[in-house]
C-alpha cells in the first residue's frame, strides 16, 4: 500500500523541460519552441517567474495534439 502512494505522488510532480524533452525523446530546444508557440501549457515559477514547469496533463495534452 505505502508503494501505490509514493507512486500516486510521483504521478502528480510537476515536469522540467529537460524530462519533458527525455520523455518525448527530442531536444530541450523542441520543447521550448512548443512552450513559445503555445502549443505546451506551463506553469512559471519563482519571483520572476523564471522557473518553467509543465503538469503531466498538459503533457499528455500535447502529445495528442489537443492544445489548450
Amino acid at each position: 500500500m505505502r508503494e501505490q502512494t509514493t507512486i500516486t505522488q510521483k504521478n502528480n510532480e510537476l515536469l522540467t523541460v529537460k524530462d519533458v524533452a527525455r520523455l518525448d525523446q527530442v531536444s530541450e530546444k523542441t520543447v521550448r519552441r512548443a512552450i513559445a508557440e503555445g502549443r505546451l501549457e506551463v506553469r512559471r515559477l519563482g519571483p520572476s517567474g523564471r522557473l518553467i514547469r509543465i503538469d503531466p496533463e498538459a503533457h499528455s495534452r500535447y502529445r495528442r495534439g489537443q492544445f489548450y
